[in-house]
């Protein structure tokens, strides 16, 4: 049977106590509602998403699926049934998921989809260690599901109840939206809930039945604690992936990693290293501590570090170094390129073998366009050196150290391009001593 998903992504996310819609927050690199949709795209047939008023940025990050406004937030069962009319050319079972309960699985979604054949509504429930504030699931003898109570409306016998709903329920389509069509808001918050499908399909005699799952997968995240217990879960994961794949971590805790991060066998990783979006690492690399890698990619056996930096852009070739406080933005070093000191080589393609000095700079920006500076094969440039963009050293050449290059070097060249050195016969320290005693003599007489 075809399916379709609506997801509640109009939250502004009050208690984050932030500009940004609360969906957009994001995990391991990615906004908690795009986390959701990669699952969602490989169930579901359509996806609508419900997003609140003035929320460019989130429709953008949901394209190309089909968003709805939920002008008053008027709770979720309102928002669920803003949807109605983007679906109702649809047939089949319909889901409602929340933006802010980014990890649930596509075996579990499958599984709630599943639960849904046997029975009229089937929902999502766990049982968290410390069940706080999520609504109750209270199940009948036969173990169906009964109603659903929310913590601020429940009885304390009903707070003691351990199984605890995630909010996620799928029905057929008809069903679903009739439902939606018929809750009120008679309750504490006086909002339209969603979990009130629950009693109305009771009282229809349709069997609610409930699929577990795993805290991890169902938590949400409405707050900045939340949210952090939700990244220490997901690094934890990656991090285990990563080491399962063949990565070494000197000490794990401290990597983080991005949704996206790929590492190759025999990756060896210092302590504090940090990956961006967009990384990728080849076999045998040695990325050494307080590294911060994003957009780039490691060739393999190249080492990186300790306290380099990879902006996007940037592609570091085999058996390359490139060594401490070396900051590299859309650069392209080829094989066996070395970079160890105290750099920066922005919009910049270096050739196989050439040596980088320390303090070397291209000066790749004048204030107004951005230009690149090409190294050949082979190439020497000295220590403190300043390659001012639009500039090309050639093929074997030798920059002389602390030159500033502002014309191309041609191949197998020298260039020295600094201020020649003036020594000053009784200008030292001496002299200076000699000096400051006459004129103290000058003034004591």
């Amino acid at each position: 049977m075809p399916s379709a998903a609506i997801i509640l992504a109009a939250g502004l996310g009050t208690r984050m106590r932030s500009a940004l819609p609360k969906a957009l927050h994001p995990l391991a690199g990615k906004p908690m509602i795009n986390h959701l949709l990669a699952a969602c795209e490989q169930v579901f047939e359509r996806i609508v998403v419900v997003v609140g008023p003035e929320m460019p940025a989130l429709e953008k990050a949901v394209a190309p699926h089909a968003t709805v406004v939920q002008a008053e937030r008027l709770g979720t069962g309102h928002a669920a049934r803003q949807a109605a009319p983007l679906l109702r050319d649809f047939s089949g079972d319909v889901a409602v998921l929340y933006a802010d309960n980014p990890l649930i699985s596509v075996p579990t979604i499958r599984r709630l989809i599943g639960k849904r054949d046997e029975a009229g509504l089937a929902l999502l429930a766990m049982r968290p260690a410390d069940p706080g504030r999520y609504g109750r699931v209270v199940l009948s003898p036969a173990g169906n599901v009964d109603r659903i109570v929310e913590w601020a409306d429940a009885s304390e016998v009903e707070r003691a109840i351990g199984l605890c709903n995630a909010g996620v329920v799928c029905a057929r389509d008809a069903d679903l939206f009739r439902w939606l069509d018929a809750i009120n808001d008679k309750n504490a918050k006086g909002e339209y809930y969603l979990t009130d499908i629950v009693g109305l399909a009771a009282a229809e005699g349709k069997r609610v039945v409930a699929e577990e799952a795993a805290e991890a997968e169902l938590a949400g995240a409405n707050s900045r604690a939340e949210l952090a217990l939700l990244e220490a879960g997901t690094q934890a994961r990656l991090r285990a992936a990563a080491m399962a794949g063949g990565a070494t971590m000197t000490a794990p805790e401290t990597v983080f990693l991005s949704w996206d991060t790929q590492l190759g066998e025999d990756v060896t990783i210092g302590p504090n290293v940090v990956f961006g979006p967009g990384v990728m690492v080849e076999n045998s690399v040695e990325i050494r501590a307080f590294s911060h890698l994003e957009g780039c990619t490691v060739r393999r056996g190249a080492i990186i570090g300790p306290f380099a930096r990879l902006r996007p852009g940037t592609e570091v070739g085999r058996a390359a170094h490139v060594g401490n406080f070396v900051e590299l933005k859309a650069a392209m070093l080829g094989e066996g390129v070395k970079a160890n000191h105290l750099s920066y080589l922005g919009d910049v393609k270096v050739g196989a073998g050439a040596n980088i000095g320390a303090g070397t700079i291209t000066c790749n920006y004048d204030g107004v366009s951005k230009h690149r500076t090409e190294i050949g094969t082979g190439a020497f440039v000295g220590s403190n050196t300043a390659l001012v963009a639009p500039v090309r050293v050639g093929d074997r050449a030798l920059v002389a150290a602390g030159s500033v290059i502002t014309e191309d070097v041609p191949e197998d060249a020298l260039a020295i391009a600094r201020g020649r050195q003036a020594n000053k016969p009784d200008r030292g320290f001496k002299g200076k001593q000699a000096a400051d005693k006459a004129i103290a003599m000058k003034e004591m007489s």
